[in-house]
């Protein structure tokens, strides 16, 4: 039988490798946009990126394979990945494409002929896009 400070200890080395292993796991905050995947998988390009060879579509299975986007929506030849305050616009570009990432409102505001499905951040309905904004 094991007595009470050998309980004590065990129960702290169980209580410490739980805490070590949860600090590996990304913190949740609600499906952000993967800025640290586009800057390593695409080429900058001011404040853009460009994938030189593959179209729209392939690239946004790409980045929504890497980070599941909340919403998608293909129009035209443009592709559109929603993220929880962010859209990332995917459009042809040469011989690939071009990779851009607003803030949901001055996306929604540039390409809103194509997200005529989405949300308006301007109406007076428009609840945000991040867990308690808007309530």
């Amino acid at each position: 039988m094991r007595t009470a400070p050998a309980r004590r200890i065990t129960a702290l080395l169980l209580a410490a490798a739980f805490l070590a292993g949860c600090a590996d796991e990304p913190a949740d905050d609600g499906n952000p946009v993967p800025y640290t995947y586009l800057s390593s998988e695409y080429t900058p390009s001011g404040a853009d990126y460009v994938d030189a060879v593959d179209q729209p579509s392939t690239v946004a299975d790409e980045i929504h394979g890497h980070s599941s986007a909340t919403e998608r929506l293909d129009s035209e030849d443009k592709v559109f990945l929603r993220y929880r305050d962010d859209i990332v616009a995917i459009s042809p570009f040469l011989t690939g494409s071009r990779i851009e990432v607003a803030d949901y409102r001055t996306g929604h505001k540039r390409w809103k002929s194509h997200l005529r499905s989405w949300p308006d951040p301007d109406s007076a309905s428009f609840r945000g896009g991040g867990p308690g904004s808007g309530k």
